[in-house]
């Protein structure tokens, strides 16, 4: 298959995903919509703070593009609906969906949700039909969600975990929970304890542990230690808990992209990135990707900060 360069606006990667193997995004929202505004997110600060679901991104133009990526692009392991926001916000994420199960049957599709729309039951309908569901729970008492997860007005944390709740109940694939541990925000032994008892209820097939990797959106922030994940794994005692890995590697991949520069832009336009992520996520040499990094920078295209990892570059807005 001839590959074509194009710079999409909705989609990006494919990108070795921790979880799931080389993984085409696809964004639903735009920057930054979410009913959430997490102190830990890599994808910058909620600027659209709300539990409205609505079109935000036209069903034609997701798809259009889509369209494009299967005629010139090779077949990715998964279709993730994921990036800027929260995908559930976009009231036509079932519509894509079932385009998707259309046109490429053999390509599993995941969610990457926060799971607070999931107490409306017309969301969990939407989103039946996709094989892999991995919702987020940070928290289960209102002082530790408010603090860590900031939701949108009238937005609970009992209306949180009860939709995580009543999904699990329903739907028919895979549900692969995700707790993110920030210390100092959700570490303490009584918010763990209580957060297994709502683990236990919901019945995940995985628990997946995970820290801070990148920038988030307050300052002063670190993330858990290899050490201290595995302290919250053996106080839960849980066997379905597992520390998330490494990144895949792009190695062998059968869906590299050669158009780099556009590549590049994509990926740090959802998430800051160094250049040993860059190297990593799409498998060009340190050298070229210095190249165009500088390219892109000295053409006002991006821009970078120095932090304690490292340089991060991201999009300039």
């Amino acid at each position: 298959m001839e590959q074509e360069s194009t710079e999409y606006k909705y989609l990006f990667g494919p990108v070795p995903s921790r979880r799931l193997g080389m993984s085409l995004g696809v964004d639903l929202v735009p920057a930054k919509v979410c009913s959430l505004d997490c102190v830990y997110c890599e994808a910058g600060k909620t600027t659209h703070h709300t539990l409205e679901r609505k079109e935000y991104i036209p069903y034609e133009k997701i798809t259009g593009e889509l369209k494009h990526y299967f005629a010139h692009q090779p077949d990715p392991d998964y279709i993730t609906f994921s990036g800027y926001g929260e995908p559930t916000l976009n009231s036509r994420i079932g519509d894509v969906l079932d385009f998707i199960k259309e046109h490429k049957p053999g390509i599993p599709v995941a969610l990457l949700t926060n799971g607070t729309l999931f107490s409306d039951p017309e969301v969990r309908a939407a989103v039946s039909r996709a094989d892999l569901i991995l919702p987020s729970l940070d928290a289960v008492t209102d002082e530790v969600f408010h603090k860590i997860n900031r939701p949108a007005t009238k937005l609970s944390v009992k209306q949180h975990i009860r939709g995580l709740i009543d999904f699990s109940n329903d739907y028919k694939g895979k549900i692969w929970l995700e707790v993110f541990i920030l210390p100092g925000y959700n570490d303490t032994r009584s918010e763990l304890l209580a957060m297994k008892e709502v683990i236990k209820r919901i019945a995940p097939e995985i628990v997946q542990l995970n820290t801070l990797d990148r920038p988030g959106t307050e300052k002063g922030l670190r993330g858990a230690t290899k050490q201290e994940l595995q302290h919250v794994a053996d106080l839960w005692g849980l066997e379905n808990v597992s520390i998330i890995a490494a990144s895949a590697n792009r190695k062998d991949t059968k869906a590299y992209r050669k158009d780099h520069e556009n590549a590049i832009l994509e990926t740090i336009s959802r998430r800051p990135c160094t250049v040993d992520d860059l190297i990593s996520i799409l498998g060009i040499p340190s050298p070229e990707i210095s190249k165009y990094l500088s390219a892109l920078e000295a053409g006002g295209r991006i821009e970078s900060e120095r932090l304690e990892r490292g340089v991060f570059y991201k999009r300039k807005t």
